[in-house]
């Protein structure tokens, strides 16, 4: 008798029911409704195998081993020091931190900068289009993974139960496949929607980081719960000079949407850093309205960065 792969309708997590559990009295059946539709093991592994996409993984970090992690083995990590293959197909994710996406660059062959998948938080697009890579895939990973060899946690709110994790460009839709066989939430946006997205996020970032900077040793959840009327307060000026910056408009509940992922990753510590790709982007735009003799658009923001010696 074929061994049979019990396959739930959500995937990808499977149940193997080896042959000799079939004529057991104890066998419970209820694993067999229609719920759990039979593959053999074959055919899933097969379907699994197609669905992920061998990759490059620069970075041995907690995201590229997690990364890794869901792969199939045939991926290949590029740590410090090795370049890129050149003849070795399919996307390359960048889990680096944000200073070291130029020597990505010089150990990537310019023909694969096209497959570049960048996993980094805050304000790429300026280094981006300073490259050419103005279309370059993007993710916006909304999971957490606590320690080195753990599992993602996926970062899914009372206000977003669906998942917050996006992904956009050429290989979004691997992207999404690898984190959905993995458990993990992931929608595919366009250009436009991710933009969106990725300013969210980086309002997120630099309104929590500031504010836990300014009270030493708190939390994110610190923040949200006992510095909350600050953290809303610095949120909402973000957002509505990011807001006139891109011409765009934010959906309602923005506020209610990143407290409620603050509280998802509570135990995460704050500080100010990676300042160029974070906050110095509002400080920016900042300095760009007064140099043209109009108010500063973020006053809260500028003024607690002096506070802290930041700026």
């Amino acid at each position: 008798m074929a061994h049979t792969l019990i396959l739930p309708s959500s995937y990808p997590h499977f149940r193997y029911i080896p042959p000799s559990s079939h004529t057991n009295p104890k066998f419970n059946k209820s694993l067999c409704s229609a719920n759990y539709p039979r593959i053999r093991v074959s055919a899933a592994m097969a379907a699994v195998q197609e669905s992920v996409i061998p990759s490059v993984i620069i970075g041995a970090g907690r995201v590229g081993q997690a990364l890794q992690n869901m792969g199939t083995g045939k991926d290949i990590i590029v740590r410090r020091g090795e370049k890129v293959p050149e003849n070795f197909p399919g996307p390359i994710f960048v889990c680096t931190r944000n200073d070291d996406l130029d020597a990505v660059l010089e150990i990537t062959p310019r023909p694969r900068w096209e497959d570049l998948v960048f996993f980094q938080n805050g304000m790429l697009e300026p280094w981006l289009q300073s490259k050419g890579l103005v279309n370059a895939s993007q993710v916006l990973a909304y999971f957490a993974v606590a320690k080195l060899g753990e599992a993602p946690i996926d970062g899914k709110t009372e206000t977003n139960p669906e998942g917050l994790t996006a992904c956009s460009g050429k290989w979004a839709s691997a992207i999404a496949a690898r984190l959905h066989l993995a458990g993990l939430s992931c929608k595919v946006l366009d250009k436009g929607n991710f933009e969106k997205s990725m300013l969210e996020k980086l309002i997120w970032i630099s309104a929590f980081m500031l504010v836990g900077a300014r009270h030493q040793g708190s939390t994110v959840g610190t923040v949200e719960k006992e510095y909350r009327n600050e953290v809303v307060s610095l949120i909402k000026e973000l957002a509505s000079a990011a807001a006139a910056e891109k011409n765009i408009a934010f959906d309602q509940g923005l506020e209610e949407r990143l407290c409620a992922y603050s509280r998802t990753v509570a135990h995460f510590p704050t500080a100010l850093k990676e300042f160029k790709w974070r906050n110095g982007w509002f400080y920016l735009l900042s300095q760009k309205a007064t140099a043209d003799g109009r108010p500063d658009p973020c006053p809260i923001h500028t003024s607690w960065l002096k506070e802290l010696g930041a700026i």
